[in-house]
């Protein structure tokens, strides 16, 4: 039977609309979900992603978008019908609704540091700038924008996000910003993203007259750990000898850090009895490979084998990279990786969907505490200027 979730509702505030764009399987937007919104229109290219989306969000008791699914890419709702067909569903909606808002975070592999990097002039590149034309065409109350820290701090790409962001300014929308890392929010993850979040300079001109929008969005109230604390080495255990099957008490030091491990999190999402607990890359080759590596060393590009006592490097699983189970000689499974993500117990990929596409929408994905975090903090600041 599906399990349903109820939303918390403030008092006296309407649920903003969600039109969400890059949806992929819907971490991040299952994060505004329960907090307080209404994602009425979801928007994903990729169709096995759709698919999923849907699925999971049956599976969770939650009920289809209003507005509906598209599975277009993004650039055709800038021209011809499609573009009056959006801009019409955003009038319809700002007419029933407070406010409206965009989510989305362009595919980001040409701003990865480990990626393609050819910045703006990349495929995936060149869908940053059409998502920002997308939200100036149809001007939403507010929007959310997420991407890799690439696109922030290397210089090139930095350029292009700032000419963006100008564009923005220039059609009435003042913007925050924050490099976050999900660790904060309490995923078990070590992953840094860039958040920018925007809002109709008319919506607050009178309530940000003494302060910055950046101190009155508050970035940081619904952040759980210290990054430098949580990020700080001598904390976590070092590199130990594998050993397959074995049992390892956890560190007396860790305390209340115990709730960012690999381990912590398997055992509160009962990987083992998940519906994706046999969704693993099976290897026909290079078994041995898998039970040389000690646990932790995650230092090299693929092939990094996780400790079950600390939390885990970024969940990337395609380009060649493998993560390995810090104590069984195997890659990870799906339901290893959605925890590793963060997702509820009861968040399940269908099961026909091929293991390449399953593994890429999880790592694709904004880890869902991270989500959820931000949504709060987006929620708190309009039921403010509400």
């Amino acid at each position: 039977m599906a399990k349903c979730y109820q939303r918390e509702v403030i008092p006296g505030m309407k649920k903003p609309t969600i039109f969400s764009f890059f949806s992929g399987s819907g971490f991040l937007d299952l994060g505004f979900e329960r907090s307080n919104f209404d994602i009425k229109f979801v928007n994903d290219c990729h169709l096995p992603f759709l698919e999923a989306y849907k699925y999971s969000r049956a599976q969770m008791g939650i009920h289809p978008p209003e507005y509906g699914y598209s599975s277009s890419s993004i650039e055709v709702f800038l021209e011809g019908n499609n573009k009056a067909y959006l801009k019409q569903l955003v009038e319809d909606a700002k007419s029933a609704s407070r406010l409206v808002g965009f989510v989305g975070g362009p595919p980001c592999p040409d701003f990865s540091i480990g990626g393609k990097n050819k910045g703006r002039n990349g495929e995936n590149g060149n869908l940053t700038k059409i998502y920002i034309d997308t939200i100036i065409n149809n001007n939403p109350d507010f929007f959310v924008f997420e991407n890799v820290k690439g696109l922030w701090r290397t210089k090139i790409h930095r350029k292009f996000y700032e000419e963006l962001k100008q564009k923005l300014v220039e059609t009435d929308y003042i913007t925050t910003e924050r490099l976050t890392n999900c660790i904060e929010f309490g995923v078990p993850q070590d992953r840094d993203r860039i958040i920018m979040f925007g809002i109709k300079k008319s919506l607050v001109s009178n309530f940000i007259k003494e302060i910055s929008l950046d101190v009155a969005f508050n970035w940081e109230k619904h952040i759980t750990y210290s990054r430098e604390k949580v990020l700080d080495k001598l904390l976590w255990p070092s590199v130990e000898s594998y050993q397959e099957g074995s049992y390892k008490p956890i560190p007396d030091n860790l305390n209340g850090f115990h709730k960012l491990t690999v381990q912590h999190w398997f055992e509160k999402n009962n990987v083992e009895h998940h519906p994706n607990t046999n969704h693993h890359f099976k290897p026909r080759a290079g078994l041995i490979k898998f039970q040389t590596i000690a646990e932790g060393d995650d230092s090299k590009k693929s092939y990094k084998r996780l400790h079950r006592w600390r939390y885990s490097p970024t969940a990337a699983y395609g380009n060649n990279e493998v993560h390995l189970h810090p104590y069984k000689s195997r890659r990870l499974s799906v339901a290893e990786a959605l925890a590793i993500q963060s997702l509820p117990q009861e968040f399940s990929l269908p099961s026909n969907m091929s293991l390449s596409n399953m593994f890429k929408t999880v790592g694709n994905g904004v880890p869902y505490l991270a989500a959820l975090g931000i949504a709060n903090t987006v929620n708190d600041f309009l039921s403010r200027i509400e």
